[in-house]
C-alpha cells in the first residue's frame, strides 16, 4: 500500500520525499495485549526504494545505498494506534535518512597550545611538591 495523500516528507534542506514513494504496510503487532491487539492491524511497516527514488540526487543515492542497500525499512509497533505508529514510522525515517546523509568533517589533530603545557607542567610541579610535603621526615640515626 503506498502512502496516499499523506505530506512530503523533509528530510534536509535540500531533500523532500513525496509520499507517493514511501510504501506503508499495516499488520497485527505482536505481545500481549487480548482481543483488541489481536484484530487490529497497528503495526506499521514503512518501505523505501533507494535505488529507484526519483527524489535523490546521485551523491544522495550513493550514500544511502552504501549505508542501507536498495531500501530502507522502519517497522514500528509501539502504540495501540496505527495512525500514531505511522507517524513515529515517518518520523523514525526522517532522523534515520537525514543522519546517514550527515557528512563529518574529519577530525585534524592539533597540538595543545604553550600556555596549556606550562599550566599542566604547572600544576604537575605543584601536586609533586604537595605530596613531598606529606611525606615524614627521614630517619637519621
Amino acid at each position: 500500500m503506498t502512502a496516499a495523500g499523506g505530506d512530503p516528507v523533509r528530510i534536509t534542506a535540500t531533500l523532500v520525499i513525496p509520499p507517493g514513494e514511501l510504501r506503508f504496510r499495516f499488520g497485527p503487532s505482536g505481545g500481549p495485549g487480548g482481543q483488541h491487539a489481536n484484530r487490529s492491524s497497528t503495526r506499521v511497516e514503512l518501505r523505501f526504494d533507494v535505488a529507484g527514488s526519483p527524489s535523490l540526487g546521485p551523491r544522495q543515492r550513493a550514500r544511502l545505498l552504501e549505508r542501507f542497500g536498495p531500501e530502507v525499512r522502519v517497522v514500528v509497533d509501539d502504540e495501540r494506534s496505527q495512525t500514531r505508529n505511522r507517524a513515529l514510522a515517518v518520523e523514525r525515517f526522517a532522523a534515520r535518512m537525514s543522519a546517514a546523509l550527515r557528512v563529518e568533517r574529519p577530525r585534524r589533530p592539533t597540538a595543545p597550545g604553550r600556555s596549556a603545557q606550562e599550566r599542566r607542567l604547572a600544576e604537575k610541579r605543584h601536586r609533586s611538591e604537595r605530596k613531598r610535603e606529606r611525606r615524614s621526615p627521614p630517619d637519621d640515626g
